[in-house]
């Protein structure tokens, strides 16, 4: 058990049945009244962010998320399927749970799998990836006087903007925390 006044940022806990991430936390002991915790924090299955102020006294049961790295095999219909690095059990997880982490998974790629009491709930793809640019459009010659771009689309079917001099078939890396192009690989 956990009390409200232990929280810090990344701690996750069990509320009413769900579990949640703290995001911000902020003790606050005002002039007049009882101390308490402004915390602001993250369902982590739905990803839902709410801010509530705590007693610091709460106690609340501390949850243990389990990461797992696996190795993104194939999709099959609205299923994707991911294999255990060490125990090479295939695991079917759907479409739904993959989200926006979809625009950055490739075939042979290893994403860590974020799971709560056996059940799935979403997986956390490398925090830079290298795509292959598979649709670009030309540059445009002389139109360099500002930071001008263009979109492009990676093998994995995203569209990102990225600079003029970027063609089909260049290896790039985005970041998949924000999903902005981050710099030409070479090749």
């Amino acid at each position: 058990m956990i009390s409200a006044g232990d929280f810090r940022n990344g701690m996750t806990f069990e509320m009413d049945g769900q579990v949640y991430q703290v995001v911000e936390f902020q003790h606050v002991k005002p002039g007049k009244g009882a101390a308490f915790v402004r915390t602001k924090y993250k369902n982590v299955k739905t990803g839902a962010v709410v801010e509530r102020s705590f007693n610091p006294t709460e106690k609340f049961e501390q949850a243990q998320l389990d990461r797992a790295d696996m190795s993104y095999l194939y999709a099959d219909g609205n299923l994707y399927y991911f294999m255990d690095t060490e125990t090479f059990e295939q695991i079917p997880v759907s479409k739904e749970l993959l989200g926006d982490n979809l625009n950055y998974i490739k075939e042979g790629m290893v994403c860590r799998i974020v799971s709560y009491k056996g059940t799935i709930f979403g997986i956390e793809p490398p925090t830079f990836v290298e795509l292959l640019v598979t649709e670009c459009e030309p540059g445009v010659r002389g139109d360099t006087a500002t930071n001008a771009t263009k979109t492009a689309k990676v093998e994995s079917g995203y569209e990102v903007r990225v600079p003029l001099f970027i063609n089909e078939g260049d290896i790039i890396r985005i970041d998949t925390r924000t999903g902005d192009y981050m710099d030409r690989v070479k090749n």
